[in-house]
């Protein structure tokens, strides 16, 4: 009996060590990058992509993902396996993550597979503010504030295959959201340059955009980018 019972002392310790890593883990974050993609540099790639079964998404920025960071640039990852993915909890947000969520990946998916990464790498890193559900409403309300292709069209920059420049990129976001964005770019099949992801940064709320901490070390862009058509 005596054995049996240190057992379940150390059963119950070891449980609610996890829990606390868990739950430090979940609160340890600075800010928030909300990452939108251009889909026509996603798929004008030598790796190509394959739109959804749903069909052709329409040509617009599409969120990537909200994503916990610290201002030292490093970023908590996969911070609860005991919170898998559950698409029943955004049965009533599917339609409006079709269409702003859209997975490019290939084979052709229904964007469960792109969800489900997204929230197991990322959204678990931000359970003590946001539940599964809340996590990918707050992404959706998050880019209705912005409307970076009308932002940019407004600034004469359009995906029609032209080169803009970096810093009129920049400042046309600059202008429509109040806060710098950080730019990633990718390269086409022949080497160009080209206009990819747009990140801004969010406060730990998940309810403001605000000044970024840092920005990250992804693909830099040349001072010369295309905006392909999609």
């Amino acid at each position: 009996m005596e054995c049996k019972r240190q057992f379940s002392i150390i059963l119950i310790k070891l449980f609610f060590i996890q829990y606390l890593s868990v739950l430090c883990a979940a609160r340890n974050f600075d800010f928030f990058y909300f990452v939108l993609q251009w889909p026509g540099s996603y798929c004008d790639t030598a790796k190509s992509c394959c739109y959804p079964t749903t069909g052709k998404p329409a040509a617009d920025f599409g969120i990537h993902g909200l994503w916990p960071n610290y201002n030292d640039g490093s970023y908590p990852s996969n911070c609860d396996p005991n919170a898998p993915f559950d698409q029943s909890q955004i049965s009533d947000l599917r339609s409006s993550m079709l269409k702003n969520w859209p997975t490019l990946a290939c084979p052709s998916g229904n964007g469960i597979t792109f969800w489900s990464h997204e929230w197991e790498k990322h959204g678990t890193c931000s359970e003590s503010v946001l539940n599964q559900h809340q996590y990918f409403q707050t992404a959706l309300n998050l880019k209705n504030q912005i409307n970076l292709l009308q932002a940019l069209r407004t600034a004469g920059i359009v995906p029609d295959g032209s080169s803009y420049s970096l810093e009129s990129i920049k400042d046309a976001i600059k202008e429509a959201s109040g806060f710098s964005p950080w730019i990633e770019c990718n390269v086409d099949e022949s080497g160009n340059s080209q206009l990819y992801q747009i990140y801004l940064c969010v406060d730990t709320s998940a309810s403001n955009f605000i000044n970024c901490p840092v920005f990250p070390n992804g693909k830099k862009c040349g001072s010369q980018i295309e905006f392909p058509p999609f």
